[in-house]
């Protein structure tokens, strides 16, 4: 068997034009010794006035003074490994670099690779900012959730004692004594509903993540319940299938509000004239478990509204009753317990949403 040729010279020399990576040997002075073609055209400069001034010239001035220290650490024989800092080019761009270096002490050379990671750095930024800007919408949402309970109380407490104080017996006419019947019935779930509101809040206040197994058919059953007359009104329909997954592991709290989300959505965007049919059905597929929710409504156009469904204020009808925050709700909800939510739907042809719940291994 023939052994391998030996690489010579000119093979490194090869090797450190054609790199993509930026190539640098520099003196113990701080002086560029020898630079590769990658890293002259990253800053812009040419050769000769690279050479004419220190490296560090041409670092970023935030970056200077982090630089020359972990410079002298070289020197000291401490390999430097994904040191990351900012070079300004010859336009003016700034630029990121991520060094890895070594000393050679008998030549008083330091042999260093970067690679521009300014991209990077971009994206990193970006994600920051979105968690910023997320991080003030949720704090207040979560504000103006807590005012809306809190001071939603009051007046409810009120029109409960009002009932207390009614003398049913005064009253002859049936129809008026069931519309009473159901007014107190809606003001003690609208209680409810505050109280379970307020419980949840003081959970996420003190960061609190309940995850517990829920029953899908009390969940429907309770939603479609605190919304019976419009349901009734509306004339919806709704055809339930739960026999794949009966329980999904989860936040209650999350799971009742995204039902009765989606299922007052469907409703609200019916077609004119034509009653909506609601289909809710569950998936099983290993330790994922999904819950489709499927209506005959007015539906979306994809094309033109599909990136923006789950924003927060988007409206795309101009129902005076559209306020662009349900979905968004409901899209945070998953997202909060690691879950995800995607849709399809047509112009006039109606949704389906496609709610995804990981980590499913119950029995």
């Amino acid at each position: 068997m023939t052994s391998p040729t030996p690489i010579n010279q000119p093979d490194l020399e090869a090797f450190f034009r054609l790199s993509h990576d930026n190539l640098c040997i520099a003196g113990y002075d701080g002086y560029i010794r020898k630079i590769n073609p990658a890293f002259i055209k990253l800053l812009g400069y040419s050769e000769e006035e690279l050479f004419a001034v220190p490296i560090s010239s041409f670092v970023h001035p935030e970056d200077k003074e982090i630089t020359a220290e972990t410079r002298s650490l070289i020197m000291k024989d401490k390999p430097l490994l994904n040191f990351e800092n900012r070079y300004i080019t010859k336009t003016g761009e700034i630029v990121w670099l991520s060094w890895t270096s070594i000393p050679d002490h008998s030549k008083e050379l330091i042999y260093g690779v970067s690679k521009n990671i300014t991209h990077k750095k971009k994206l990193e930024e970006d994600r920051q900012l979105l968690i910023k800007d997320l991080t003030a919408i949720n704090t207040g949402l979560k504000q103006l959730t807590y005012t809306i309970s809190h001071d939603l109380r009051s007046p409810v407490s009120n029109m409960m004692s009002i009932f207390s104080l009614l003398d049913l017996s005064q009253i002859q006419d049936e129809e008026s004594l069931q519309y009473l019947d159901l007014l107190e019935k809606s003001v003690l779930e609208l209680k409810d509903t505050l109280d379970d509101q307020m419980e949840h809040l003081k959970e996420t206040l003190l960061l609190k993540s309940t995850m517990e197994l829920i029953p899908l058919k009390e969940v429907f059953q309770a939603t479609t319940d605190s919304i019976r007359s419009l349901i009734d009104s509306s004339e919806a329909k709704f055809e339930i299938d739960f026999s794949q997954v009966d329980f999904l592991l989860g936040n209650s709290f999350y799971l009742h509000s995204i039902f009765l989300n989606l299922i007052t959505n469907s409703i609200k965007y019916a077609i004119p004239g034509i009653p909506p049919i609601i289909r809710i059905s569950s998936q099983k597929d290993k330790d994922t478990s999904r819950l489709l929710f499927t209506d005959n409504g007015i539906g979306f156009d994809m094309g033109k509204n599909g990136s923006k469904i789950f924003t927060l204020n988007q409206v795309f009808t101009d129902q005076s009753n559209s306020n662009g925050v349900g979905l968004y709700l409901v899209k945070n909800y998953m997202n909060s317990v690691g879950g995800t939510i995607n849709v399809t739907s047509e112009v006039n042809a109606g949704s389906t949403f496609c709610l995804t719940f990981r980590n499913q291994n119950v029995h």
